[in-house]
């Protein structure tokens, strides 16, 4: 998590560059930012419950959280993983209805909240807003129907992919190439819908074929393209 010498200064910047608030209106950005309340969580702090209500929108300013559901068997399954600049509780904010998944940190994470009366008000004053939400959950589904398609897939096509889609949602580009996370392969399981040790396993050898570099924080992959070529 990183260190906010000038926490104003920080979330001005911060602002500005995530993309829900790309090319709003600058009074529009001071005004969302005045009504932003900041808070640090832990790695593993639910910060929402299914079935609570909404009374706020959440803006992730840095860390990495989790989406969980639960299925039938009331196994938890983990929806999705989103990091800095991504925001959270946005529909139970718009159908005024009890909220369907839990959120979790995943690491040491900053976290804005917004009321939830106030990002409606910015959706229907400024056009773009609905745009830049319109966008974000486009991009979602597709994330969504792209791992669906290879629920049938082999298990290092379905790694890959789940690696590809971290890097395409938050990778940091770096001069070795493109950093996500290292996360437990626990969620790395739950994302794939792979057993553990498989996922350990296909993680292994995407190494040694040079495709990715793992160290204790992070996964660095060298190259986005020649990891695709893995996905069969």
């Amino acid at each position: 998590m990183e260190e906010w010498k000038n926490p104003q200064e920080y979330m001005e910047t911060w602002m500005r560059l995530a993309p829900f608030f790309q090319g709003l209106p600058e009074n529009l950005i001071e005004l969302a930012l005045a009504n932003m309340v900041t808070r640090s969580h832990p790695a593993n702090q639910v910060i929402l419950l299914e079935n609570d209500w909404g009374g706020s929108v959440y803006f992730i300013i840095d860390g990495w959280v989790k989406i969980r559901t639960y299925n039938l068997e009331g196994k938890e399954v983990t929806l999705n993983i989103i990091g800095k600049g991504e925001l959270f509780g946005e529909m139970a904010a718009l159908d005024e209805v009890p909220r369907s998944t839990d959120v979790i940190t995943l690491t040491p994470t900053n976290i804005g909240s917004m009321p939830a009366q106030d990002f409606v008000k910015l959706l229907h004053t400024e056009p773009m807003a609905g745009v830049r939400l319109a966008q974000l959950m486009a991009r979602r589904l597709r994330q969504v129907n792209r791992r669906l398609r290879l629920r049938e897939s082999d298990s290092q096509s379905r790694v890959a992919d789940t690696l590809l889609f971290l890097a395409d949602g938050q990778g940091i580009k770096a001069k070795t190439g493109t950093e996500i996370p290292n996360l437990p392969h626990r969620e790395l399981s739950s994302l794939s819908g792979l057993a553990r040790e498989t996922v350990t396993r296909v993680l292994t050898k995407l190494e040694k074929k040079g495709l990715i570099h793992r160290q204790q924080d992070i996964i660095c992959i060298p190259d986005l393209t020649a990891l695709e070529k893995m996905i069969v």
